[in-house]
């Protein structure tokens, strides 16, 4: 996987010669390990003297009193349970250049931070990652367009069911909770991320 992540920051680094700022995009079912390998490209990155930041879609989630009114609670985490053009400005704003605030997300709370993290005006590399980042559906469809190069994490499907059953076991969910929670949204979420996403520049089983 070293190799892979090597020839991934090459590339990286090859299309942010150009002087303007390169947005890579990293998409992936829940539970891919999307974060993961943003943190690794961010850290390699940073090794090689490049300025970059991560910036994560989950702080777009809608809040759970949102979700709430319109009865969409437990399909949080679907593709309709986003601000998707919330992410759609912040992208463009982060091309354009100079700071930019953006929201990240508290799984602990479940809870969107506004604000919480800042990509500084001399960052010329920036890794978003998120489920749905090349979703070629809706409002999604567009999304793509603001990427300079695109990543698919996508491990087969029964890793995925175990990585998301291992995730909500440490948040202290009841094995009911899981279930319903692993079942009835992660993983039809997963597939719809597999089946139904743009074609990546890179495509990777895991992280």
């Amino acid at each position: 996987m070293n190799r892979d992540l090597d020839i991934l920051v090459d590339e990286i680094e090859r299309r942010a010669l150009k002087g303007a700022r390169c947005v890579v995009g990293v998409a992936g079912p829940p539970g891919a390990g999307k974060s993961t390998l943003a943190d690794r490209l961010h850290e390699a990155l940073s090794t090689r003297g490049r300025r970059s930041a991560v910036l994560p879609m989950d702080g777009f989630h809608l809040d759970n009193a949102i979700l709430e009114q319109r009865g969409q609670l437990a399909r949080k985490g679907a593709p309709e349970t986003f601000d998707v053009r919330g992410l759609s400005a912040v992208l463009r704003a982060v091309r354009e250049g100079g700071e930019v605030f953006v929201p990240v997300f508290d799984r602990s709370r479940e809870l969107a931070i506004c604000a919480a993290r800042c990509i500084a005006p001399d960052v010329d590399i920036i890794i978003a990652e998120g489920n749905y980042l090349l979703l070629a559906q809706g409002n999604w469809a567009g999304i793509a367009d603001n990427f300079d190069l695109t990543v698919m994490v996508a491990p087969p499907i029964e890793e995925l069911e175990r990585r998301l059953i291992e995730r909500w076991r440490f948040y202290g969910l009841s094995p009911e909770a899981i279930t319903a929670k692993v079942v009835g949204n992660d993983l039809p979420n997963g597939r719809l991320v597999i089946e139904q996403s743009q074609k990546a520049d890179f495509v990777l089983e895991g992280f």
